[in-house]
């Protein structure tokens, strides 16, 4: 295989990559039906315990946090619901994490539903420094939707909970949407529901997944990337064309009131891209492969979307973390983000910013007929060509070196600029049509008044 120079530099930079860690795997007290991990206990049959041991996670975290060649180490846990685990748990984790932090400064990201916090974990995510990631998607009908526990009651108004005790013990958090396809039709009520609640970090997800056809109730009904199968795209999965939109009027708004007040890590990333900076999300960048994710049992696989049998590295207990992280396996992983692009995408004006997304999307043809075009493609196309004059603005500031917030005057400067019209010759024919003199039609109608 020929490896390019840039590709060449990347095996050979200071480590640095993040293993999402998922420590009670796809066990959940919802069951949200857009949820792509839970049918994941499919993958450990007849399991019943799902908890990362002790011992395995002391591993994990003396092996990570001397992996990485970099002063700052950050964490990140995720399940299912990591609640479920207990306080103490995780109590014990920070303890293994002072005990190996060598000098590192180390940090801890914990996305959870929300709908079990309560005093005590408010106090040891302030105690720590913790960032809570709080999944919620809009307001109560939007929300309550899809995301549901197993009986079928409603989770908004215990997640409302969470975040109220969140803001009471002035804990930093930030939200999670998924876009589905209810709540894409309520763009406007959703980014400003968010920042009602105190968002000031804000990320979008787009659900998009096929299911396969005829498939038994012990294989995953979830497709695989790159599945040859029947499958279809589900019913909950957004529509490309309304994303698309979604997204267009939320920038639309953010742009002209809220850019440096409000984060929305889309519009952050469509900048970055623009300007020729790391875009600090792997969807948008040129290659990936830097961000894996370990199970329960201390299973690795290439990434939380590719948590399938194809894509496992192996397990901590039997190989070493970095010789998975740098493997060619995972080496391929990440680069065929951008060798695998079709020719379309590579001719397409917008790749700087999109770079095909995700490698997850891309099961529909291209109009001449290839494989391999992301099924989003109509909605990132609609809203980076819709961005891109506030980008170039935006840019411009940056390379100044003033700020990019100063777009939105930029804006109002010039959708409140007032065009006086060509005032004809008092004789000239009248610019309305009528036939007649312009002095003895139009010419005393205000819009002609000086």
């Amino acid at each position: 295989m020929d490896i390019l120079f840039s590709d060449a530099l990347k095996l050979r930079r200071p480590n640095a990559f993040n293993i999402m860690v998922k420590p009670a795997g796809p066990v959940c007290n919802l069951n949200c039906t857009y949820c792509y991990y839970l049918e994941k206990q499919k993958l450990f049959p007849g399991k019943s315990n799902f908890r990362l041991p002790e011992e395995l996670l002391e591993k994990f975290i003396k092996e990570y946090i001397e992996a990485q060649q970099v002063p700052i180490v950050t964490f990140t846990w995720q399940g299912g619901e990591p609640t479920l685990l207990g306080i103490d748990y995780f109590r014990k984790v920070v303890e293994l994490q002072k005990k190996y932090s060598a000098g590192k400064n180390i940090e801890n990201a914990f996305q959870t539903n929300g709908t079990r916090l309560n005093d005590e974990w408010c106090v040891f995510f302030r105690e720590n420094g913790i960032l809570v990631g709080i999944s919620i998607d809009g307001e109560e009908h939007n929300h309550d939707h899809f995301r549901r526990t197993r009986s079928g009651a409603t989770t908004f108004k215990r997640v409302m909970k969470g975040i109220e005790l969140l803001h009471r013990h002035k804990v930093e958090f930030n939200t999670l949407s998924v876009v589905n396809s209810h709540n894409v039709h309520f763009a406007r009520e959703t980014y400003r529901f968010l920042k009602k609640i105190g968002s000031g970090f804000i990320q979008f997800l787009p659900v998009v997944e096929r299911c396969s056809e005829g498939k038994n109730e012990n294989e995953l009904s979830l497709v695989a990337p790159g599945f040859a199968g029947g499958a279809s795209v589900t019913e909950w999965s957004v529509g490309a064309e309304d994303y698309g939109k979604f997204l267009v009027t939320i920038f639309d708004e953010w742009v002209r009131n809220d850019v440096a007040r409000y984060y929305v890590q889309i519009f952050d990333a469509t900048l970055a891209n623009y300007v020729g900076e790391m875009p600090g999300i792997c969807v948008f960048a040129e290659t990936c492969g830097d961000a894996l994710v370990m199970e329960h049992n201390g299973d690795v696989y290439s990434c939380d979307h590719f948590v399938y049998p194809e894509y496992y590295l192996g397990n901590i207990e039997e190989k070493d973390m970095v010789s998975m992280v740098r493997s060619q396996t995972q080496f391929d992983f990440g680069i065929n983000k951008r060798n695998k692009l079709p020719a379309y995408c590579l001719r397409c004006e917008v790749r700087y910013a999109c770079h095909g997304e995700c490698p997850k999307h891309r099961f529909i043809l291209t109009p001449d007929g290839r494989p391999g075009l992301n099924y989003l493609c109509k909605a990132y196309k609609m809203f980076f060509s819709h961005a891109e004059p506030y980008m170039e603005y935006m840019a411009k500031e940056l390379k100044a070196k003033r700020a990019p917030a100063n777009v939105m005057q930029w804006i109002r400067n010039k959708e409140n600029q007032v065009v006086r019209p060509v005032v004809p010759e008092r004789n000239a024919p009248c610019p309305c049509g009528s036939g007649r003199k312009f002095k003895n039609c139009c010419a005393g109608l205000p819009i002609y008044r000086h």
